[in-house]
This record gives C-alpha cells, structure tokens and sequence, in this order.
C-alpha cells in the first residue's frame, strides 16, 4: 500500500490545492454568504460526492476518455456552463423580486436537497476535474505497492476529506456574513448580484476551457 509519508505530502498538497481560489470553493463561498454556513456545508458535500465519481472514473480509467475525445469533453462542459448560467439567472431574477416587506425571501425556499444536487453538478460537469485527477493521483501511486486502482481510490479519498475540510472552513466563515445580509434588504441585494455576476464568470470560464 502508500506509505504513510507519501499519503502525509499527497494530504498537504490538497490541501494546499483547495486554498487556492477555483470555481468550487468560490461556489461555497457564494452559496454559503447566500444562505449561511449550512447551505455550504451541504454544497461542500455535493462537490464532494461529485470528486467520488471523478476519482472513480479515473480508477476505472473512464476520465481518460475526456483527455481524448474533444466531443466528450466539449459537450460535458457546455453543459455545465449552461448550468451556471442558469443559477446566475436565479440570483439575478432574486435580487430584483426576492426580497420583500414581508421578510419572505426567495431564497429561503431553497432545500438542503436542492444545494446538495447542485453541488454535485457542479463537479461532476466540470472536465478538467476529471482530467486533473488523472494527471495528479498518479503521480503519488506506484505499480509495485499493488493495484493501481485500489491506490487511485484511497488518494482519491484523501483528496476528498482534505476538500472537506478546507470547503468546510470556507463556508463558516462565509457564513457569518449570511447573518448580516438577513437583516439588510439592500446587502441581500447586492450579494444576490455578486452571486449572479460570479456564476456568469464562472460559466464563461468553463465553457472556454481546453483539454
């Protein structure tokens, strides 16, 4: 099996990947200033549930077929990019008419279950996801510590509670800021835009992505 200080440097280096900013912690931290720590923990869970199937299909040798076929890969990321654009057309469509005298806002009417699938989408249909899997697990693997799949899996497990932890962290403290924009119409309506004008970028930068 992976020795424990392979395992040590393969844990610090994801760490050190989901620090850096990229379209799934910029989500949690969208969705969590949206609607609190909660909800970003739950997105936080859906990414990660995406990661499971990346980290399958490169166990099964299924990403590589996003590394060489164009077609696949173009039509998997326009996909999410549509996606995108249609959760900027929420937040946008929100700001204009989800917060009301009432204190009834749209935004509440978002289930955990809703954030959960979303969360998941928004891995799953990202590529590069799967490519950079297949670039950066095998590099922490070794034919002769056995079967390459089974290594695949457990460094694919590391990575994946690595980004809860890190993902996890993002959406408390992102979350405190929900707290303020309850109480404040006109902050609901500016990070409604934010979110929207985010999601757009993010859209944008998927559907240009390369192999």
């Amino acid at each position: 099996m992976i020795p424990i200080e392979t395992l040590a440097m393969f844990f610090a280096a994801s760490l050190l990947l989901g620090l850096s900013p990229g379209p799934d912690n910029i989500f949690v931290l969208t969705q969590s200033a949206l609607r609190g720590a909660a909800a970003g923990l739950v997105v936080t869970l859906g990414l990660s549930t995406g990661l499971v199937v990346h980290t399958t299909a490169v166990a099964l040798g299924v990403a590589a077929i996003f590394q060489a076929s164009a077609l696949a890969f173009t039509a998997l990321k326009l996909i999410g990019a549509a996606y995108l654009l249609y959760l900027a057309w929420q937040a946008f469509r929100a700001s204009a008419v989800g917060v009301g005298g009432d204190g009834n806002k749209d935004i509440a009417v978002v289930s955990h279950w809703q954030l959960y699938r979303r969360g998941i989408i928004m891995n799953v249909t990202n590529p590069k996801v799967s490519i950079f899997f297949l670039a950066f697990l095998p590099q922490f693997a070794d034919p002769a510590r056995g079967p390459l799949s089974v290594q695949m899996l457990l460094l694919g497990g590391v990575f994946i509670v690595s980004t809860l932890l890190v993902f996890g962290g993002v959406a408390l403290l992102a979350g405190t800021l929900a707290d303020w924009l309850k109480r404040s119409d006109q902050g609901q309506r500016l990070i409604n835009r934010i979110a929207g004008t985010v999601f757009v970028l993010l859209a944008l930068k998927l559907a240009s992505a390369e192999r």
